[in-house]
């Protein structure tokens, strides 16, 4: 087999990333946008050793789970790598991504459970980043990037996002063109827009407007203001973010509040929850309920014990456990996070919750050697999974039950893998599917100490 050679192939499973897997020749190939029991043209367009990637150039029969995708981007943009199947596919799908990854990378002989569906298959998202993009003409249009690049693929109603955020980019980027206001180009380091970062609470409805400079202002910015928000009554705060860095982080350093208090407010487990631009928030709010729930059921903490929420963000995973407990920690390394989690604490009137502003492996060190024994640790940490610092403190501590709240199986799986060899015992794996169409799926994840 060679690049370009065309071949007949049917699909028999789906990889982590979204794609069809078919085998020919006794090598695995990898097609994007195609689905289990499907017969397909593909044509070859990468060989290495022991596998292949290919496109899709004709489908010769269809598998029963395949369906009509309903958006114009579908394909284009590096959103949902899912939308030609059908959820009940996805939901098995993504169970066997968790499957894989705890048997094949932890070594675990444990089935992992059913994954648990979100309530809302599409427009469940409360934040969207639209990087901003210019025709010829200087007409303004928000989309999202194509795949593993920067190119914008504009898409007027991505089905991932409330139709509210949908609307308020269509306006800002009618306000755009009008205003004669240019975009930003990467190559140049010229122009303006670079984002429109929104937010939405999904149970207070509170919406906040956050526009990504190059530059410090914009001169239309109490138009722009009186005109959004008497068009969009739900805007509850509107800001100007700073970015003038050669860089893909789509945030600078700096925002300004133009409207409003620079914050919304929304509730996650009746949590009370304040958010503003830098704020880390699970993106489908109602799922994440399920997952929060689905996490403190695993911990089944009694009247009076200690729990330590590492990685614990705006506190939202750790208060959402408190009822009865006697003491709440929490570490997370951005200060406006934990300034988050303190008020919503307060807000709560939970009086013995402490949050510590440091690096998670460092805080858990430093609270090992002062003596701090958990009855549960939370662990929610980043798609890199834990660092050794952190395990190392955990395994210290030794506390009788493990939750692991983890957005990759794969580094979930190996962090699994060495907490065991050093004395517990993997429970249940339970997938949680926060972000239905794409390729990603959350994972709960319960380890027991053997000696207790």
């Amino acid at each position: 087999m060679t690049k370009n050679d065309s071949i007949q192939l049917e699909i028999t499973g789906l990889s982590s990333d979204g794609s069809g897997i078919g085998r020919h020749q006794g090598m695995a190939v990898f097609v994007p946008f195609t689905a289990p029991g499907d017969v397909a043209e593909v044509r070859i367009v990468k060989v290495m050793k022991s596998y292949a990637f290919g496109i899709l150039t004709r489908l010769i029969a269809s598998a029963p789970a395949r369906q009509e995708a309903d958006c114009e981007a579908f394909g284009k943009c590096g959103g949902c790598a899912l939308r030609h199947i059908d959820y009940a596919a996805e939901l098995k799908a993504k169970r066997g991504f968790v499957q894989d990854a705890f048997t094949k990378l932890g070594g675990f002989d444990l089935e992992a459970v059913a994954c648990l569906p979100s309530p809302e298959e599409d427009r469940y998202r409360n934040k969207v980043q639209y990087p901003l993009v210019a025709d010829d003409d200087g007409t303004v249009h928000y989309g999202f990037f194509a795949s593993r690049s920067h190119r914008v693929i504009p898409c007027t109603d991505c089905k991932l996002q409330p139709s509210e955020l949908n609307q308020i980019a269509d306006a800002l980027c009618a306000m755009f063109t009008e205003y004669g206001v240019n975009v930003y180009d990467e190559t140049s380091c010229k122009g303006v827009l670079r984002h429109l970062y929104l937010r939405r609470g999904a149970h207070s409805g509170e919406v906040m407007v956050c526009i990504v400079i190059n530059a410090n202002g914009l001169r239309q910015e109490t138009e722009l203001v009186s005109r959004l928000t008497a068009q969009f009554p739900a805007i509850k705060t509107i800001l100007i973010n700073s970015n003038r860095d050669n860089t893909n982080v789509i945030l600078g350093r700096r925002s300004r509040t133009i409207f409003g208090d620079g914050f919304i407010s929304d509730t996650l487990c009746d949590v009370p929850v304040t958010l503003g631009p830098a704020s880390f928030y699970q993106v489908n709010t109602l799922a994440a309920e399920q997952l929060y729930r689905t996490a403190k059921s695993l911990a089944a903490l009694r009247p009076g014990e200690v729990l330590l929420d590492l990685y614990c963000g705006t506190g939202t995973i750790g208060l959402s456990m408190v009822d009865g407990i006697g003491k709440l920690v929490g570490v997370e390394i951005v200060p406006e996070a934990v300034e988050s989690a303190r008020q919503n604490a307060a807000q709560m009137g939970f009086e013995n919750a402490h949050f510590f502003c440091e690096d998670a492996g460092a805080a858990a060190a430093h609270l090992a050697a002062d003596g701090l024994r958990p009855d549960v640790i939370v662990l929610d940490p980043p798609r890199k999974g834990c660092d050794d610092a952190t395990l190392d403190a955990v395994l210290r501590m030794a506390p009788q039950r493990i939750v692991m709240v983890s957005c990759n199986a794969a580094t979930a799986a190996r962090d699994c893998k060495k907490l065991c060899a050093e004395g517990y015992t993997l429970g249940e794996v339970c997938p949680v599917d926060l972000f239905p169409r794409t390729r990603h799926v959350e994972t709960c994840v319960l380890l027991s100490h053997k000696n207790l």
